[in-house]
């Protein structure tokens, strides 16, 4: 497709002023985890930024746009587009499109221009990401943003206007060769039960989520990408992400069978 003629996705139901954008790495532009409406602590390690999956808590993704243009913006969870469902570059991607100042949230994969299925955290092997048969890039939430170019965009005929295909129109064409849910999968005979356990997405209730297509000509190169990694508690410990907690058995291994002291004595005397 032309990237003059680029089609993105602006959410309606969620569409809302922002407050205080915080800032992410500088640039303002920012991708947040919420969870019963909060974001979620974020835990820098190892180079990279972590959250904390609460296993079958539901999730939404706060999106912001400090600047006074519009913005697309490439959302991936779990390696696919949440639009789609797709897997591609994050040029090539559906986007959504933030008015200036403008925040959104986005609560699940979208499946239809009305619908969107929540997320929530859960293990591997219930995810959406076994379900499409593609497990190879679980626990990853990724946003990259692009400004809109100062011309404005070539007025597109009526008889040349591209084919506005909702989200579940183009899905219903690509999944014809994908697995349906419970059919063996190769990759589920490939991955050990441990990988299995390891946090993923899910693909959970309905809930309303109007969106419109729009056209967008977006500049090719992104001003800001946020890169969320998320695990369960267990993993976060073992990566050394957060601290081993004291359940008790750090305090035995300061013990010492002697001290340099004397036996009480009940007078009170020394």
């Amino acid at each position: 497709m032309n990237h003059s003629a680029r089609i993105g996705l602006l959410g309606m139901a969620a569409f809302a002023a922002a407050g205080l954008v915080s800032a992410y790495g500088g640039t303002g532009y920012s991708a947040d985890v919420l969870v019963n409406g909060s974001p979620v602590p974020e835990y820098a390690s190892r180079g990279r930024v972590y959250v904390e999956a609460l296993k079958g808590k539901e999730f939404t993704i706060r999106l912001s746009n400090p600047t006074a243009g519009r913005v697309a913006v490439a959302l991936s969870v779990d390696g696919r587009n949440v639009i789609d469902a797709k897997r591609t570059t994050e040029l090539e991607a559906t986007k959504w499109i933030l008015g200036p100042y403008q925040t959104v949230e986005i609560p699940g994969w979208q499946v239809s221009g009305e619908t969107a299925r929540k997320f929530f955290f859960t293990e591997t092997s219930g995810s959406y990401a076994k379900w499409l048969g593609d497990t190879a890039n679980v626990g990853t939430i990724e946003a990259v943003f692009f400004r809109e170019r100062p011309r404005p965009p070539k007025p597109i005929a009526k008889d040349e206007a591209p084919r506005l295909e909702a989200p579940a129109e183009r899905e219903a064409g690509a999944t014809r060769s994908q697995p349906v849910p419970g059919a063996p999968m190769p990759e589920a005979r490939a991955k050990t039960a441990q990988a299995d356990n390891f946090a993923a997405t899910g693909i959970g209730d309905r809930t309303a989520h109007s969106v419109q297509w729009v056209a967008f000509d977006e500049d090719p190169t992104p001003v800001a990408r946020v890169a969320l990694r998320y695990e369960f508690r267990t993993e976060l410990v073992r990566l050394g992400v957060l601290p081993r907690s004291d359940d008790g058995l750090a305090a035995r291994e300061k013990a010492r069978g002697f001290e340099h002291d004397y036996a009480p004595d009940p007078d009170g005397l020394r």
